[in-house]
């Protein structure tokens, strides 16, 4: 028959050998961390570390400078989802975000 047959079958015959305890099945387990808080000197460290100006960076996060800079001076701090996208910036892992784009300056 078709390979899209031969796949559903192979899946239902291994459901099936699951539900029976023939086979065992498998599961993936995910531990989320907890959210990192992060004081107006680090986020300025991580800003400049990554060479974002503070427009650059309040794009990046969503927010408006003026956000950016009460964060920078401590006068507000980020929260949450804001925490996570710093700790992407600092451990180098945003540009495999969607809408970040690397673009060359000739």
């Amino acid at each position: 028959m078709s390979d899209f047959f031969d796949e559903l079958m192979t899946g239902l015959n291994e459901a099936v050998a699951i539900e029976s305890g023939i086979l065992k099945g498998r599961k993936t387990v995910y531990e989320i961390l907890p959210v990192k808080k992060y004081d107006n000197a680090q986020i300025k460290q991580i800003r400049t570390s990554v060479g974002m100006t503070q427009v650059l960076f309040a794009d990046y996060m969503g927010v408006s400078t003026k956000t950016v800079e009460a964060w920078e001076k401590g006068t507000n701090r980020p929260t949450g989802t804001a925490c996570r996208l710093i700790s992407m910036l600092e451990n180098k892992t945003f540009t495999t975000l969607p809408f970040v784009h690397k673009k060359a300056i000739l």
